[in-house]
């Protein structure tokens, strides 16, 4: 008995959450066998092997993906199964169990961490197609292409997530609460424009969030109304005063930061920004590069396995 994909390829980052995914992995194992469900291990080596990893199975004939590890984790195996904006098998199915530091990916859709909870939506042949988002932005003076399948952001929340990876990981999801602070009273306002398409914004901004999911920062609830579903990104662009924006913040949590006066929201297919000066841009809890930079949504792109 296997699954009704066929046997999956686990992408495991062993150092992914302070080294959960390596203490989780003996459980994850000894569920996967206890269901009869076939499965090849392999390890990540570094920054981008899981890209490669997944390129290798589904050129290899595999169709079940399954990312092991946080955020970042589920971001480069994504990457791995795109390209050109068009998935490299579109019967290929992608599986998440989660042990990273934020693992906000799988909040969106109700799929919990624990072991046998996430070997549980292995099983069975129940899949639907998600969007993701895509982002052109600038490294070295080059336009690079990547894919996310959760949140992006442009200013203020890139150079938090930049802090936190300098941060000690046994400080665990409060790190990015940890790293706000720090970055907060340095930070300056961008004067940007954002086009929306349909009009433009032109003024102050801290932060631009480009959301799939509803979830980032290690629980905050930032885009209460994104659905990786609807084939839009949530947009916000936040040019609050600095008060203001540090009020905010418990807010976020529970997703009740939005409506206000400062943020402006939109749904959109696509945006671009530029600004008066680079502006750090990260998706996923990855650090990328730099303003310009341009957002799209890819409809129905990726099966994922719930």
């Amino acid at each position: 008995m296997t699954s009704p994909f066929g046997p999956m390829v686990l992408i495991c980052n062993a150092r992914s959450g302070r080294g959960g995914v390596a203490k989780a992995l003996p459980e994850v194992e000894a569920q996967l066998r206890s269901r009869g469900l076939e499965y090849e291990l392999r390890h990540t080596e570094g920054p981008g092997h899981a890209t490669v990893l997944a390129r290798e199975a589904l050129a290899s004939g595999r169709r079940f993906v399954v990312a092991v590890g946080g955020d970042g984790t589920v971001h480069e195996v994504v990457n791995g199964m795109i390209a050109d904006d068009r998935a490299l098998d579109p019967e290929a199915v992608l599986g998440v169990v989660a042990a990273g530091t934020g693992s906000d990916f799988i909040k969106t859709f109700g799929i919990r961490a624990l072991p046998n909870a996430a070997v549980r939506h292995l099983d069975g042949p129940d899949f639907f197609p998600i969007d993701i988002g895509k982002v052109v932005y600038t490294q070295d003076g080059r336009e690079v292409t990547r894919y996310f399948p959760n949140i992006a952001e442009v200013g203020l929340g890139a150079e938090v997530v930049a802090r936190a990876a300098r941060l000690p990981r046994w400080l665990g999801p409060t790190v990015y609460l940890f790293a706000f602070w720090l970055t907060m009273g340095k930070h300056q306002a961008a004067q940007v424009e954002v086009d929306l398409v349909d009009r433009t914004y032109e003024g102050p901004m801290n932060n631009l969030v480009v959301a799939n999911g509803q979830f980032f920062g290690g629980g905050m609830k930032i885009a209460p109304r994104a659905a990786p579903t609807d084939g839009l990104l949530d947009v916000q662009i936040e040019h609050a005063r600095k008060k203001d924006a540090i009020a905010m913040m418990p807010k976020v949590f529970k997703g009740t930061h939005v409506p206000h006066p400062q943020i402006k929201e939109a749904k959109r297919v696509k945006l671009a920004i530029t600004s008066d000066r680079p502006l750090l841009i990260e998706a996923d809890g990855e650090v990328l590069g730099h303003t310009p930079a341009s957002f799209e949504i890819l409809k129905d792109i990726i099966n994922l396995k719930v």
